[in-house]
């Protein structure tokens, strides 16, 4: 058995805050009660009083909560494992690591909104092989092409704008970066795949558009020219933010200045990006429009052609939430119809003597 959402099972914590919150509530109320009779005498003056009925419910109402944490987390029992044929896209995940990536314009700032936003889009991927290259002034390949995601968010994890020292916003170089992950320049190299232009390739580029180095335009029209699809997602504002400078704590120390002194503004350079992707065949999309943006880019991509990667093997999960769901349901339900108090119209001891 295993759990589909297993961070929910983080909720369970919850239960032995109740039943701290629940001692503290029942010697508090000693305490209180102690200031208008002695203990002796509190059988008499309450008779109907019960130490075991609160415990009962507070024993019901925990475990029932505890059972619908579990529903929450989708238990699942794997039934069946099976072959199957395994189809996908390549796609190269182009992030801008230059200093402009610090501006703050959109919170917490340009660089992780970036890694949130390739977050988002490989939660919608399956099947797809992804690679990740990271570029500045410069380019570089950060993972080759893989379908382990995990592996894949561990690298992003580790991206970020001291990776490459020489700064600039090379978009050409990392789209050429991009196509030498999906095997692009490998002819007459046995080790590497041999390069076949086809319609099941990508290339994603993350940045704020401020393209300094290279011709960006020309990268993407070539890369089309190869059946590459070339998609660009806008990171950043148009109304521009200051980049700062950071210190060891984290505390903003300064801001970046050109040569004159002046503190440098950056602001998103749309056109640039819609240039690109216009020259790749492919789309704009603005991160700051959430889901939405990822949604569109998504449905782009889908009108490649997939390829067959392979045989693989699938496993089979079945649902058993419902199981606990029910428990859970039913305990809170006991839990509602149990009084604090006994009740004298029901008294057990009673019913028997008569009998």
């Amino acid at each position: 058995m295993n759990f589909e959402n297993i961070k929910i099972l983080w909720l369970l914590a919850v239960i032995p805050l109740m039943v701290i919150a629940f001692i503290l509530r029942q010697r508090r109320k000693k305490r209180m009660l102690a200031q208008f009779a002695e203990e002796a005498m509190m059988g008499k003056l309450q008779p109907d009083a019960s130490w075991r009925r609160p415990i009962v419910k507070l024993a019901l109402l925990c475990a029932g909560i505890g059972l619908l944490i579990v529903a929450l987390a989708n238990p699942r029992i794997g039934s069946s494992i099976a072959e199957g044929e395994q189809r996908g896209i390549d796609m190269a995940v182009c992030i801008d690591v230059s200093n402009s990536m610090l501006a703050q314009d959109m919170k917490p700032s340009r660089m992780e909104k970036s890694k949130q936003t390739v977050r988002n889009l490989m939660n919608q991927l399956g099947g797809d092989r992804v690679s990740l290259v990271v570029f500045a002034g410069r380019a570089f390949i950060e993972m080759p092409l893989t379908n382990d995601y995990g592996a894949t968010k561990m690298f992003l994890d580790q991206i970020g704008t001291d990776l490459i020292n020489e700064q600039g916003t090379a978009i050409g170089d990392a789209i050429d970066k991009g196509m030498a992950t999906l095997g692009y320049g490998n002819e007459g190299d046995d080790s590497e795949p041999q390069w076949e232009p086809n319609k099941s390739r990508a290339i994603v580029i993350l940045s704020d558009g401020e393209n300094h180095e290279d011709d960006a335009v020309e990268a993407a029209k070539n890369a089309a020219d190869q059946g590459i699809m070339v998609c660009t997602i806008g990171i950043g504002s148009t109304t521009g933010s200051q980049i700062p400078i950071m210190g060891r704590n984290g505390q903003i120390t300064d801001w970046r200045r050109d040569s004159e002194g002046n503190v440098v503004t950056t602001r998103l350079n749309e056109d640039m990006l819609r240039d690109i992707a216009k020259a790749g065949n492919g789309i704009y999309v603005h991160s700051a429009n959430g889901n939405a943006a990822i949604d569109e880019l998504v449905k782009q991509l889908s009108k490649l052609d997939s390829q067959k990667f392979g045989a693989a093997q699938f496993t089979s999960y079945k649902s058993q939430f419902q199981y606990p769901l029910a428990a859970g349901l039913l305990l809170i339900l006991l839990e509602v119809f149990i009084f604090e108090r006994k009740n004298p119209r029901i008294n057990f001891n009673k019913m028997i003597r008569r009998k």
